[in-house]
């Protein structure tokens, strides 16, 4: 039988075909210092800049970062790139508002402080043990690793700005909620 949604107060069990299509291409952070950020993001999770988008006249750059499948290849004109950026799933934008980087006083709040909102981004990987030694490598800050508190088999790490991203292993998550 395949599954489409789960029914909680709230929830439209038939949506309207007007959404037909709609995809959730990205996830925005704004970050301190590009270049901190971006190696946190390509070089400990992989990631793959697409596009960088600089406004002067609102002195900010916008950095789109992508994890490819295994053998997918966006395209390599910048406006089709461009366009095939803004049609995928799973795109992490990062905002860097110019000058930012050289306020030494200057800081994100990450949503998890007082007053709470924002929480965090989710990393799925193959290998959570492998995961975990590989941030350990690269000195990665940890919120909580996977042994540690009541839910097990999730670590939370944190990036450059101090922003929040679970780390998950799917397999490890099926007994989760029951």
């Amino acid at each position: 039988m395949s599954f489409d949604t789960e029914t909680e107060p709230g929830v439209c069990q038939t949506p309207n075909p007007a959404s037909s299509g709609f995809v959730l291409n990205h996830s925005m952070l704004r970050v301190k210092d590009p270049e901190r950020a971006l190696d946190f993001y390509t070089r400990v999770m992989g990631m793959r800049l697409l596009r960088k988008l600089d406004f002067p006249e609102m002195k900010f750059s916008l950095y789109f970062l992508h994890r490819p499948k295994d053998g997918e290849s966006p395209p390599g004109e910048v406006g089709e790139r461009t366009a095939w950026t803004f049609s995928q799933r799973s795109i992490l934008e990062l905002t860097h508002n110019w000058g930012t980087e050289t306020d030494p006083d200057f800081k994100y709040h990450d949503g998890n402080a007082q007053p709470q909102g924002f929480g965090h981004i989710c990393f799925s990987v193959p290998d959570l043990d492998a995961a975990v030694r590989w941030f350990d490598e690269n000195q990665v800050t940890y919120v909580k690793r996977p042994d540690q508190g009541k839910m097990k088999d999730v670590a939370f790490i944190k990036d450059a700005d101090g922003y929040w991203i679970e780390i998950v292993e799917p397999a490890r998550l099926k007994q989760l909620g029951r």
